[in-house]
């Protein structure tokens, strides 16, 4: 029994395995409005508070992932003849929609995208504050922003910077909004080739289910047969938090916040479970179990 509870009107969850959660988006018209992405950040926050969750797919039960945010729903009613009044509302709704979308980098468990269909404007939003994108081989994608008047607002163009290696191509495709797929989300570096699923739906969603049991794994036997190598819950945890921090400073900031996360770290019986399992022979044929974050 799991403690917390998933999902409301825009969000279907559920759990395919013990520690894999699995948010599904479920709005019919593939736009997103305020109630929609308040209800994903609710989603994420509980996340980062639920030690039964040790990984999290991410994905769309519509036909196609997201068409980009509702623009007659979003933000443009805050507009009013007091400019300045205007402008102030209008930021604080700008900073509340990207504080809602960094619940997803910020939830402190790794998470996996599944991308079929059409993913545009807000849509690159989302998958670049997730950890590991997926997509189908028929995936679209578009950097949508400049065709409806705006710069993107909610995070790609902060992120998508420092996840991917080709600037001049990141730069066209944000000041065309030119529409792309998966060979150029490639040569951007925002999917992996691995990460390009034939078969459509059905293959992308088993293709996330299994990588994200590898993570989540915290038992080198499932029904008495080995499948993973099992995965601390505390060292997963820590690599993602350590990625994301470094992503924001330096080098040498970086390796001196490690040495400090490292000396709590080094402390969990993960430490010693690993170690004496190893001293015991081969580690996929212990019977090495990691206990849950939330259990001491």
């Amino acid at each position: 029994m799991h403690q917390k509870e998933y999902g409301g009107p825009f969000i279907l969850a559920d759990w395919p395995t013990d520690s894999v959660l699995r948010l599904s988006m479920n709005r019919p018209p593939l736009k997103f409005s305020s109630p929609f992405w308040s209800s994903l950040a609710t989603n994420f926050a509980k996340v980062r508070q639920d030690p039964d969750v040790r990984a999290v797919i991410l994905c769309s039960n519509t036909r196609a992932f997201t068409a980009g945010l509702d623009l007659k729903e979003d933000g443009l009613q805050l507009i009013g003849a007091d400019s300045a009044r205007s402008g102030l509302l209008l930021r604080q709704h700008v900073l509340e929609f990207q504080a809602a979308i960094s619940k997803i980098e910020d939830c402190e468990r790794p998470v996996i995208v599944a991308i079929h269909g059409v993913c545009y404007g807000l849509g690159l939003d989302i998958i670049t504050a997730c950890d590991i994108r997926l997509c189908e081989s028929g995936a679209l994608f578009s950097i949508k922003e400049v065709d409806a008047g705006i710069a993107a607002d909610i995070g790609t163009l902060q992120r998508l910077p420092k996840k991917t290696g080709n600037d001049s191509l990141l730069r066209e495709l944000a000041l065309t909004a030119r529409t792309f797929g998966p060979k150029e989300a490639c040569e951007l570096g925002l999917i992996a080739q691995r990460h390009v699923v034939e078969g459509g739906k059905e293959a992308l969603m088993a293709h996330a289910l299994q990588l994200a049991q590898q993570i989540a794994c915290q038992s080198s036997l499932v029904h008495h047969v080995p499948i993973f190598l099992p995965k601390s819950p505390v060292a997963t945890l820590g690599t993602k938090h350590l990625l994301n921090y470094s992503a924001d400073h330096g080098v040498n900031e970086g390796l001196n916040y490690t040495a400090l996360w490292s000396a709590n770290a080094l402390q969990a019986s993960d430490v010693r479970d690993s170690i004496q399992a190893a001293m015991n022979g081969s580690v996929k044929n212990s019977k090495l179990t990691y206990k849950r974050l939330g259990k001491l």
